[in-house]
């Protein structure tokens, strides 16, 4: 793949409206360097803001970045705890620069996991940016896609359990309406870096029909380009939903 100038990227039925980014290969990136882990999630968050910029500047209306999945607590208690830091400074320092340029931030996941600070961060910088239009950013943290297909389901069971609902009043539409992205179109696009080729647990129900793309670059070395090409490669797909191709 090869990166295309901006001006190919205008919003048409051929560029993905929501591109997902699974962000992996931090500590690889640190141990090929001799470095301690902490400083691959530091690059990590740079990588993040080249990605931001990035999708802002290609026109991508919604960009969901997986942070730190429910398997990520059973890391050591010296990285969660640096991991934690990590996020509390990030939330502290670049919000306001968010709100800035125009950027919503959404944040999915379990948050009664996360430290009550971070969660009073979360809370205020979802309020403060929530009327802001240039870009959604979402961020899954301490996100687990079959946790949030459970929890979907619990809370459906105890609607039709209340007389809210019956079972057959449940559909797809009503399903997706209980999931934690609620509101959020479904990634056309999921992209991994590190070379891994698996979802690990990420968006299972909301990526049914997304395109895949796999980048063997790490996660701290990704930037504009690489986002530029794997959205070139997107729009050289034909999308079929099930569909026979003559049939579209």
């Amino acid at each position: 793949m090869k990166a295309m100038d901006d001006a190919r990227f205008s919003m048409d039925t051929a560029s993905p409206r929501h591109v997902a980014i699974i962000m992996d290969g931090n500590g690889r990136w640190a141990n090929a360097r001799g470095l301690p882990r902490t400083l691959g999630h530091r690059q990590g968050a740079e990588a993040v803001r080249r990605c931001v910029t990035g999708a802002m500047e290609m026109g991508i209306p919604f960009l969901t970045l997986f942070g730190f999945s429910a398997e990520n607590w059973r890391r050591s208690n010296r990285e969660v705890e640096d991991l934690m830091g990590l996020l509390r400074r990030y939330l502290q320092s670049e919000i306001a620069e968010f709100h800035k340029n125009g950027i919503r931030l959404r944040v999915i996941g379990e948050r009664d996991r996360l430290p009550k600070d971070i969660v009073r961060l979360i809370d205020d910088a979802e309020k403060r940016t929530g009327d802001n239009e240039a870009l959604n950013l979402v961020m899954a943290i301490s996100y687990g896609g079959r946790q949030e297909i459970a929890a979907a389901a619990r809370q459906l069971a105890a609607a039709v359990a209340a007389g809210e609902l019956t079972p057959e009043d449940i559909d797809e539409d009503t399903f997706a309406a209980g999931l934690l992205t609620a509101g959020i179109p479904d990634p056309d696009l999921v992209i991994r870096t590190s070379g891994e080729q698996r979802l690990s647990n990420f968006l299972l129900w909301q990526a049914a029909y997304s395109e895949f793309i796999f980048v063997d670059k790490l996660w701290p070395d990704f930037d504009k380009s690489d986002l530029e090409a794997a959205v070139a490669e997107f729009r050289r797909r034909e999308r079929r939903y099930g569909a026979a191709a003559e049939s579209l």
